[in-house]
This record gives structure tokens, C-alpha cells and sequence, in this order.
């Protein structure tokens, strides 16, 4: 979006109102951790954002990369995806907070995901995510 703070107040806002005072649908589930699932789909809307705002191949293309377990970001994105994000992940001020969370600590930080992304050629990755996920166990490479 075009003005950070503007996209955080609206975020937090969108965020606090559904964790103060969910609607009747959400009021029996728990929503930690996936609070920030419900809230951004809202906040993007809220702005003029939406699926088809972004030319094609912004959205898990040029600017952005969805994962959901990093050593599958290691295992299956491009080498700029993995060099903007352990560049990203470098500075001290960033590390020290990282560096608490095993996974990050141990792919980023200590060459396992690297030892992830050799067991795989990009170029012929297994079409099912579970082939991948199976011999990134094996390996002892995989964690959540």
C-alpha cells in the first residue's frame, strides 16, 4: 500500500475490533494464532486491494513470496527468494529476534535450509508437496 502507517492503523484496528468483539460466527473459536488471516483479507479490502489489484506476477512473483513452512521455502523458491531472505534476515537488530524461533534459527541461520535446498533440483521438484515433506524428514530437515 502506499502509506505503511495508514495500512498498520487500519490493520490493528481491523484486528483489536475482531479480537474485543467478534462477530457471532468467531465468538466459540479461538483465533490465536490465525487472528492476522481474518484481519488482513479485511484490511486489504478496506484500502481498494483485492486478488486482481496487483499486475500478474507481483503476488508470489516479483514482489512477494507466500510460504507456509520455511524449509519448503528452501526446498522449492527461486534463489532470489532465498537471497532477499536471508539478506532480510541479517541484521543484528532483526537476528536477535529471529534467532528465537528454532526453524528460523536453524534454516536460516544455521545453514539447514541450505542443506534442504540440495536435495532438490528446482528445475524437477516431486509434484506432491508430501514427496517433499517426506524426504526433507528423512534428511532430518523438517520442522514447523
Amino acid at each position: 500500500h502506499r502509506s505503511a502507517r495508514r495500512f498498520g492503523d487500519r490493520f490493528l484496528a481491523h484486528a483489536t475490533a475482531i479480537r474485543d468483539d467478534p462477530p457471532d460466527e468467531l465468538v466459540c473459536q479461538s483465533l490465536d494464532p490465525w487472528l492476522d488471516q481474518v484481519a488482513l483479507p479485511l484490511t486489504i479490502h478496506a484500502l481498494g486491494g483485492g486478488r486482481d489489484t496487483l499486475p500478474p506476477g507481483h503476488l508470489d512473483g516479483a514482489a512477494s513470496c507466500h510460504y507456509r513452512h520455511l524449509p519448503l521455502l528452501y526446498a522449492r523458491e527461486s534463489d532470489h527468494v532465498v537471497d532477499v531472505l536471508e539478506r532480510a534476515t541479517a541484521p543484528n537488530r532483526i537476528k536477535k529476534v529471529l534467532k528465537t524461533h528454532e526453524p528460523i534459527r536453524r534454516m536460516i541461520y544455521q545453514g539447514r535450509g541450505h542443506k534442504a535446498r540440495a536435495l532438490f533440483d528446482r528445475a524437477a521438484l516431486p509434484r506432491n508437496e508430501a514427496a517433499i515433506r517426506n524426504r526433507l524428514r528423512r534428511a532430518n530437515l523438517w520442522m514447523r
